[in-house]
Formats: structure tokens, C-alpha cells, sequence
């Protein structure tokens, strides 16, 4: 058994709660920006810190005219806009707890967790969202009112609704109810959107959120400031963006909303943040699209060299920094490629925050290799978001970092991450044995496997329940193999299979933004669909290539020794996917398991 903590470098007081910032923002620093809102595309207005609190108070008012009472669950369902934020603050001004759902949800989970969380309202997004939750009404007796952020058939959106229904309620009640707010007060019910079985609700108090909040802001200094920004565009029903979103305020840190991922270089590009957040497949797509582009330009060498180079300038940083040689190199390549890369993101960020699934190490070297430095960290759902995370001062690439300061992990004597704190969640929700299971002598129990160093840096090395345990008896921890894998430019995603099986093998799905050019240089049409290539010699070969140098990182027990590529990708709508971007791995096996069976009937281990 391993163990490391760090000391809390901060206090929450138990009168504490996440509206003091709303307020004290107000009071003490009313004219700072806290919000740029897009009124069209590329032009942003500046929404102050008091200008921010009247609004939450506006919003706030309607929720208590409408009955909303402490301690009622409403819950919110959109993309990530102003208006999320801004009703989330509302709801928690009035003593209530909000319940966030993906708005890619379907009727039968929207159903679930207006259900079981028995909340009272629901604040949705578009006419879509109304639909479905109008679809399900009948089976969640408990919500009374439905409000609509986007206008619809000329009527007022959920805000100058909501607005105009509190104007005969005093604005103190709203400030009277916040102050009553205590920290230990439930402050979000999170369902977890869960690779298996049905979505758990994590309670998540005040307490929880301000330990987060105010661990990152003294770890993150140089991101969450008055001088900073940030674009957010993970779901903010999400913990991961929640908590961003808080810390933002609490530090009073620029923030702009992109819902539409479509218009997101051009948004970062108008917004320039200072920093960004975001799930280890989109730095994965910006380098393989930087990648692909490069080498249908006819630039494949230079962008490879130039590659080689980021990683071996940020591996130096390690090891005693780079030499003259290096240094003259890198200062060419900043020129011709890095700066250009910077430039997507808008220019200005100082360094960017990744979690959900490990980026890898060659990745994570590129990236900070050409000035854009990947901050991994890793927590769940129920441990309010980041437990343990790199910073800018102590960063060791592959690893996920050290502990938020006032907690520690352990690593149990079977490889299990353990973490306590006061941002480990008070409970599910209705699930007493769910809780049990989870939380001993408060200490919970991730389910992930890792490695603690000296230093206390955690690693991952995998999944408790994904572990595969081959026919002859060889534990594989299929992350590893697959992060490689995705790595190459036209892998978008691959699973790893082979539990009780003598070797073993990978799904493979291809992008389908990469293959075009792939095919245009393999002198094929480019809209040869994908079902057609399953067994093309040249596109197993590429693939074959990829899985070779994934097999690098592990022993030869535990190499891929055959896969089989799939005519279509993993996708959240087939439910192969998490909203998160987690495969789905009992529905993959069952979906593929035609597939899976081919790898293994009738056939040896491959040479």
C-alpha cells in the first residue's frame, strides 16, 4: 500500500457557499468583466461581475414565484451558453440544487434523472428539449414547470420569462435565501453517464465545490486570474466543466461560451482565451489533423521532423534542457510550424487543462514542446472533479499529477486509486448500497488502477473492471494499447478485447475525416465509403503499422496479434459512447460480437 497527501492551503468555512462570489464580485469588483457573451459570430460583449449578480437576482426572483422551494432539485438540459451558467447560479441563489442532463440525452435517461431526482422544473434549451421531456411528463409527477431558454412561436425565452414572473417578488428574499445556504448543503445531483447500467446520482455539496475551486485556483495561478480567459465548450453538464465554470467566478476569470463544436476555431479565434479545457480526443484531432493536412500538402516531412523535434526539445526539459543544437532547431520549427498550431487555438493560451482519459506521453511531449502545454489531471464524477493534477511548476508528463492540496490518494495492495478530502462526494442519491460500496471510512474507491511515485505524481494504468485476463492467465490493461492506437491519424476509436481468449485483439473504427486523403494518395475515389475498405490489404496494412507501434509499450503477452476494422465509428447516438467520450465496452462487444467471434473461432494464436 502507497499513500500520499498534500496539506489544504485554504479553509471553508461551514457558512460558506458558491453564491458569496456572485455577491462579493458585485460589491467589490462590480465593473471587472466576468463574462463575454457572443452576439454574433465573432463579436463578444462584456457582461461585468455586478451586471452578472442583477441578472442571477432577476432569474432567481422568478424561480421563487414560481414555488421553487430550498432544497428542490430543477434541472437544466442545453449546450454550453451564457444562459447555463447564469440559470445554475440562479437556481443555487434560491437554495435549490441543480440537476445537470446532457442535452444529447435521450427520453429514457431525461426520464430517469427528472424521476429520481424528483425535480420540480426543468430549464431546457431548445424545442427539442421541450419535446422530450414533455414526452416523458406523465411518468415525473413532480415537475411542474418547463422553461425554454430559445423563443419559441414568439413567446419570451427561460430568462426574460423567469424574469418577468419574480417582478412583484423582493430581491431580498433572493439574497435572504442564498445567506441561508450552508456549505454542506446540497448544491448539484450529477448522474454519472456511466459506460454500464443505469446513471447514478452523485451528491455534490457546496463544501465539495468550494474545496475544488479553491485547491485549482491556488494550484492554476497562472489560468484562473483577473488576467485570464477562458472558452468554454465541454458540456457544462459535465462535473469537469462545472467546476471550471466556478473557478472562473471565484477568481474572476473571463469566461465565453461556444455551443456549436462546429464554430469552434473560428470562436477561439475571435475570443483568443488564455487557456482551455478539453478531453484528450481533441488534442488527438489536432494533431493528426495538423498531420493529415501536412501530408496531402505535400509538407509531411517537414511537419514530421518538426514533431520529432517538439518532443525531444520538451523530453530535454527533463533531463538537463536541450543543447545549442536542439535550441536552433526548435527556434525554426516555432517559426514554420509551432506558432501556426498556437494560432488555431487563438494565439494567446498559456496552456491548456485535460482530463476524462490519459493523452498519452508522446502527446503530451509535442504539445508542450510547441508552447502549448497540456495540464493533465484526473478525478471523477465523484470527487467534484480533479483530485490529483499537473500544473504549470510541477508537471511530469504521463502522469496525472499530485493530489489537490487537503487530500491523498493510496494506491491499495491491489493497484486500486483510493482518494479522500472534502471534495469526495457525500453520497449517491437514493442508493445506500451503491454508497457502501463505494465510500470506506471515507475513502472512495475510483475503480481505476495506478502507480503513485516519491513526488506523489499518479499514473493510470487502467480500468479495475476493464482489466482483460487472457486464457493463460496474463492481466492486460487495455488504455495503454489504446491510446497508442488513436494516435495515428486514422484511427478515431479501438477497443481492446481478449478476456478468456489465448491472444489478444482490437476493434478499429476509422476517421472519417482523415480517410479522404488517405485514399486520394492511395489513388482511390475519395468517397469510397468505409464498409468497403473492412478488408482492404492497404488499409490493414496502415492499421497493421499502427498496431505495431502500440504493441511497443507493452510486453509480448500483452501485443495485439490481430483486429479487425469496423465499417462504422463509435458514436454517442449508436451508444457506443459515453457523453464524455467513454467507449462503451459491454455495448461495443455486444454490438460487434460477430466480429469479435471471427478473431477467435477455429484459429491459433498469430505469429
Amino acid at each position: 500500500m502507497r499513500e500520499y497527501s498534500v496539506p489544504a492551503t485554504y479553509h471553508v468555512g461551514d457558512e460558506e457557499n458558491l453564491l458569496d462570489a456572485v455577491y462579493s464580485n458585485a460589491d467589490e469588483h462590480g465593473s471587472a468583466v466576468v463574462y463575454r457573451r457572443q452576439d454574433a459570430p465573432g463579436r463578444w460583449s462584456d457582461i461585468t461581475c455586478a451586471q452578472f449578480a442583477e441578472q442571477v437576482v432577476a432569474v432567481a426572483r422568478g424561480l421563487v414565484a414560481a414555488g421553487v422551494q430550498p432544497g428542490d432539485r430543477v434541472a437544466l438540459l442545453s449546450r454550453t451558453r451564457y444562459e447555463w451558467t447564469l440559470v445554475d447560479y440562479a437556481i443555487l441563489a434560491v437554495g435549490a440544487a441543480t440537476v445537470p442532463i446532457y442535452e444529447t440525452s435521450s427520453a429514457e435517461q431525461i426520464r430517469w434523472i427528472l424521476s429520481d431526482s424528483e425535480a420540480v422544473a426543468a430549464v431546457v434549451e431548445s424545442g427539442k428539449h421541450t419535446a422530450l421531456v414533455d414526452s416523458v411528463r406523465a411518468e415525473c409527477p413532480t415537475v411542474r414547470h418547463v422553461w425554454q431558454i430559445e423563443p419559441s412561436d414568439g413567446g419570451p425565452g427561460a430568462v426574460e420569462a423567469l424574469t418577468a414572473l419574480g417582478a412583484q417578488t423582493p430581491a431580498e428574499e433572493v439574497r435572504k435565501r442564498s445567506a441561508a445556504v450552508r456549505a454542506d448543503d446540497l448544491a448539484t445531483l450529477i448522474y454519472t453517464s456511466g459506460t454500464t447500467g443505469r446513471p447514478k446520482g452523485c451528491e455534490l455539496t457546496h463544501r465539495n465545490l468550494l474545496s475544488e475551486v479553491k485547491g485549482t485556483v491556488g494550484m492554476l495561478p497562472e489560468l484562473l486570474s483577473e488576467q485570464g480567459s477562458v472558452l468554454l465548450f465541454l458540456p457544462l453538464a459535465h462535473v469537469f466543466g462545472k467546476v471550471i465554470q466556478c473557478g472562473a467566478l471565484y477568481s474572476r476569470t473571463a469566461v465565453g461560451h461556444t455551443p456549436d463544436v462546429k464554430q469552434l476555431t473560428a470562436d477561439l479565434a475571435s475570443f483568443r482565451p488564455t487557456f482551455i479545457l478539453s478531453a484528450p480526443r481533441v488534442f488527438e484531432k489536432v494533431y493528426n489533423s495538423a498531420r493529415q493536412r501536412a501530408h496531402d500538402s505535400g509538407k509531411g516531412k517537414v511537419f514530421d521532423r518538426a514533431a520529432e523535434v517538439a518532443i525531444a526539445y520538451s523530453r530535454a526539459r527533463d533531463t538537463g534542457g536541450p543543447g545549442l543544437g536542439l535550441r536552433l532547431q526548435h527556434a525554426l520549427f516555432d517559426r514554420l510550424v509551432y506558432r501556426k498550431l498556437r494560432d488555431v487555438v487563438g494565439g494567446r493560451v498559456v496552456a491548456a487543462v485535460s482530463g476524462a482519459a490519459p493523452l498519452g506521453e508522446r502527446l503530451g511531449h509535442f504539445f508542450r514542446g510547441i508552447g502549448l502545454p497540456v495540464l493533465e489531471g484526473y478525478g471523477l464524477t465523484e470527487t467534484t472533479a480533479g483530485v490529483t493534477l499537473n500544473t504549470m511548476s510541477a508537471q511530469r508528463i504521463g502522469s496525472v499529477g499530485r493530489p489537490v492540496p487537503g487530500h491523498a490518494v493510496r494506491i491499495a495492495d491491489d493497484g486500486e486509486v483510493l482518494v479522500k478530502g472534502p471534495i469526495v462526494f457525500r453520497r449517491y442519491w437514493k442508493n445506500e448500497a451503491a454508497t457502501a460500496e463505494a465510500l470506506t471510512d471515507g475513502w472512495f474507491h475510483t475503480g481505476d488502477i495506478g502507480e503513485l511515485d516519491d513526488a506523489g505524481f499518479l499514473r493510470i494504468t487502467g480500468r479495475k473492471k476493464e482489466l482483460i485476463v487472457t486464457a493463460g492467465g496474463k492481466n492486460v490493461a487495455p488504455a495503454v494499447l489504446e491510446d497508442r492506437l488513436r494516435a495515428h491519424p486514422l484511427v478515431s476509436q479501438c477497443m481492446v478485447v481478449g478476456d478468456g481468449q489465448p491472444f489478444v485483439a482490437a476493434l478499429v473504427t476509422i476517421d472519417s475525416e482523415a480517410l479522404p486523403g488517405w485514399l486520394e494518395r492511395a489513388g482511390r475515389p475519395a468517397d469510397t465509403p468505409i464498409a468497403d475498405l473492412v478488408d482492404d490489404p492497404d488499409l490493414r496494412a496502415e492499421i497493421a503499422r499502427a498496431v505495431d507501434d502500440a504493441n511497443q509499450a507493452v510486453s509480448r503477452a500483452e501485443q495485439i496479434r490481430e483486429f479487425r476494422i469496423l465499417p462504422v465509428d463509435f458514436t454517442e447516438a449508436g451508444g457506443e459512447m459515453t457523453p464524455t467520450m467513454k467507449v462503451k465496452r459491454a455495448v461495443v462487444a455486444k454490438t460487434f460480437a460477430a466480429e469479435i467471434a471471427s478473431i477467435y473461432s477455429g484459429t491459433k494464436t498469430p505469429a
